[in-house]
């Protein structure tokens, strides 16, 4: 006797064969997840170049949060969208706070730094930017050739240059000196502000330049600046410049603490500066101690390849 058989409907298949395969894409997702959360969490703990990258690109990493989300929604993976949760906590903990309105009011000192772009291709219009920023304190790195330092001159009486880096003031400058920085020609120096409610410590700064599996110039520079910094007894110190550092980099621990950044403190975003016409990093810094900020912020100008930075302090 022959058995008559027939296939398999969709109805007759077992229950738990159709909800296998989504529970392991939850589960591909839910790992991926936590991959990410202790990227970001554990960035400084990745080594060599590769950790420098991360540190650059980290506020960044956070556009696979919304990646895994929609994977997740497409899939209904339940697992996966609540496993997404961590790495958006952690990068709401490491970058959230950047986006709270920061500062404002009365001031007392308002500094403004800029690389100039050693090309630039229009360095007195970048000049003009400048002086309309209504700066105190103006510091320049990468100058370029040609007639803007008379143009700021004639805003600000009080000067110094030294190499490819200068301060322009409104208010008495003294004790000018290069800081260096092992590069063979002077690319940052420090002078004394004599400001109307007492003296201010005054670096400008242009480190050594960080490519990917390039960073040991920068970071040398960065060690002799900072040993210089740590040692300065001043009460009041602003440092500014270009430092070739962004602000998630491990490298700027060499500075910070002990001194503290303008822009997490009162600003607004992240402030990132470089490249000018897309930026995606903040390798501008102004940092401080021994006064308050009470504002901070970028200012695009023409000609150069960086926005400028801006922050407003009380003494």
């Amino acid at each position: 006797m022959t058995l008559q058989t027939r296939p398999l409907s969709r109805g007759d298949q077992p229950p738990d064969r159709p909800s296998a395969r989504p529970g392991r894409r939850g589960a591909i997702i839910a790992a991926a997840a936590v991959v990410l959360a202790a990227l970001l969490a554990g960035h400084r703990l990745v080594p060599g170049n590769a950790g420098t990258l991360l540190d650059t690109a980290l506020p960044w990493v956070g556009l696979l949060i919304p990646l895994l989300l929609l994977a997740a929604a497409l899939r209904r993976a339940r697992l996966g969208l609540v496993a997404t949760a961590l790495p958006a906590v952690v990068w709401l903990a490491l970058f959230g706070t950047a986006f709270l309105p920061g500062g404002g009011g009365s001031y007392d000192v308002r500094a403004v730094s800029q690389n100039m772009y050693a090309d630039n291709p229009s360095p007195a219009a970048t000049a003009a930017a400048l002086v309309g920023t209504k700066a105190d304190l103006l510091a320049l790195q990468e100058m370029p050739s040609g007639d803007h330092p008379a143009r700021l001159s004639r805003v600000y009486p009080h000067h110094v240059v030294k190499g490819t880096v200068g301060l322009w003031s409104r208010w008495p400058l003294r004790g000018a000196k290069v800081v260096p920085l092992g590069l063979g020609w002077p690319r940052a120096l420090r002078a004394t502000v004599a400001t109307p409610k007492g003296d201010l410590a005054v670096y400008v700064a242009h480190l050594g330049s960080a490519r990917p599996g390039r960073t040991g110039g920068r970071d040398a520079t960065m060690d002799r600046l900072a040993a210089v910094v740590r040692a300065d007894r001043a009460r009041r110190v602003l440092v500014l410049g270009d430092l070739n550092t962004a602000t998630t980099d491990r490298k700027l621990g060499a500075l910070v603490p002990p001194l503290r950044e303008s822009q997490r403190s009162a600003g607004t975003g992240l402030g990132f500066t470089w490249p000018s016409r897309f930026p995606v990093a903040r390798p501008d810094h102004i940092l401080f101690r021994g006064v308050d900020a009470v504002g901070a912020g970028t200012v695009p100008t023409p000609g150069s390849d960086h926005h400028a930075v801006r922050a407003d302090f009380t003494l």
